[in-house]
């Protein structure tokens, strides 16, 4: 699968705000009522992942959810992150 080039990604963040770019990977903070609220999104998200055979890196913190998409097999950025990243941004 080919990278992402710098055009894809900065039409990606134009149309997808809350996303940001660090190194070789897009992140986006999710916030939340509550703890439960926040699992239930990461359930959500957990399927959406598996569906796609694509896997976030999830990092929980009470009411907070932090993604970070990368496509490691590829050592970059791939149209599989852009895509699961709309598809979660569905969730929010």
């Amino acid at each position: 699968m080919a990278l992402l080039t710098d055009d894809q990604l900065a039409a990606f963040v134009e149309e997808h705000s809350a996303w940001e770019t660090e190194g070789d990977n897009i992140v986006r903070t999710f916030e939340f009522a509550d703890f439960v609220e926040a699992m239930g999104f990461v359930t959500s998200v957990a399927l959406k992942a598996e569906k796609a055979s694509h896997h976030p890196d999830i990092d929980i913190r009470w009411n907070q959810v932090t993604l970070r998409l990368s496509t490691h097999s590829e050592g970059g950025l791939t149209t599989k992150d852009t895509e699961l990243a709309a598809e979660v941004d569905s969730l929010a």
